[in-house]
């Protein structure tokens, strides 16, 4: 538990620090701290394939701001791809057909609508076939035995972050929506995540609702 209650300190004060502080590696190595402690405190409690997620997450917070936007985002890919299995995995042995219909469209909602977003068309289609795991991840996580209050919402938020970074390069340039933002919705939704699928992991399917 001092793991988790470290992550969230960390996470929460460089939502201070980035809006307060100047850059620099040290503010770099912060920013991947809060969700590289949750994927610690996951390895700790066995939860090792979503410690496996956590950890790309953090590798992608560092790595967008030490190499740029693309080799973060493809960290961050390779995160949703693992996660994508490991929620299939897990899967709810059924789901209502409301439920159903949702995870079969928010992929492609998610592509789509970040497809439109970038002002450069160009990025788009790298940006669409991004959005297109992002929105793959969310919904296996909603269609998993885990419990959604945490682990669906907690990927809902995620894709809202991920979308809202995407709006910068479009709708939202300029504007400082994204920057106070994106940092609450992806650190909230992997703190989240975690704390759901940890919470799970060894209990009975039925037990995780």
């Amino acid at each position: 538990m001092r793991s988790f209650i470290a992550a969230l300190i960390a996470g929460t004060s460089y939502y201070w620090a980035f809006h307060a502080l100047p850059e620099g590696a040290w503010l770099t190595a912060w920013k991947g701290a809060g969700v590289g402690l949750l994927a610690l405190w996951a390895a700790a409690r066995g939860a090792w394939a979503l410690a496996l997620v956590l950890a790309l997450g953090a590798l992608g917070d560092v790595l967008i701001e030490a190499a740029g936007l693309v080799t973060g985002a493809l960290a961050f890919l390779a995160g949703h791809l693992v996660a994508i299995l490991y929620y299939r995995r897990e899967r709810r042995a059924a789901l209502s057909p409301s439920q159903r219909a949702l995870v079969w469209l928010l992929p492609g909602a998610v592509a789509f609508t970040a497809w439109s977003l970038p002002a450069d068309r160009m990025l788009a289609w790298g940006i669409g076939l991004y959005a297109l795991a992002l929105g793959g991840m969310a919904a296996s996580a909603w269609a998993s035995r885990f419990p959604r209050y945490w682990v669906g919402l907690g990927a809902i938020a995620f894709v809202a972050s991920d979308l809202l970074l995407f709006a910068r390069l479009g709708p939202l340039r300029g504007s400082a929506v994204p920057d106070w933002g994106v940092w609450p919705l992806y650190f909230g939704g992997q703190a989240m995540i975690a704390w759901g699928v940890v919470g799970a992991v060894g209990r009975p399917a039925a037990a995780n609702r």
